[in-house]
């Protein structure tokens, strides 16, 4: 599987003191989202090993309608790069907006903690050559500048 999106309303439990969605429950989202995507394609074990340029758009709501739609960009020899997109509405109007996006790196691992390879991702759309792109692209930047 290449992408998976999870659905789910906002609880009053992740309130922060503004009455919004913590950011930390947002992370925790999205790594868990990632996760699923990862680990669904290499069929293995995976950690996490890089979260880049997470970026908040606007702030979710409680009792909102939370996707959070993981997709794979591209593969290394033994990473997974994921570009993950959080989006949120209120289910009365029906209309959902971007509130955070970023790139997630996973690298499938043995039962020691060792990298195990797995199979190349070929994007086969246009769409998924762009996100490969950009993914790749942010990727370059961030190690550029000692980050990744």
């Amino acid at each position: 599987m290449s992408s998976i999106t999870l659905r789910f309303l906002a609880e009053p439990s992740t309130v922060n003191f503004g009455g919004k969605v913590h950011g930390g429950t947002v992370m925790k989202w999205i790594d868990e989202a990632g996760y699923a995507c990862a680990t669904s394609w290499s069929k293995r074990y995976c950690v996490t090993v890089f979260i880049g340029s997470i970026r908040f758009h606007h702030p979710i709501m409680i009792g909102d309608l939370v996707e959070v739609e993981a997709k794979l960009a591209y593969t290394g020899t033994s990473s997974i790069n994921i570009a993950v997109e959080v989006r949120s509405g209120d289910m009365k109007g029906g209309e959902m907006q971007k509130t955070a996006e970023c790139l997630i790196v996973f690298v499938s691992v043995d039962s020691h903690g060792r990298p195990l390879p797995v199979v190349p991702y070929v994007p086969a759309t246009d769409e998924a050559k762009s996100v490969a792109a950009r993914a790749k692209q942010h990727l370059e930047a961030s190690r550029a500048a000692g980050t990744a």
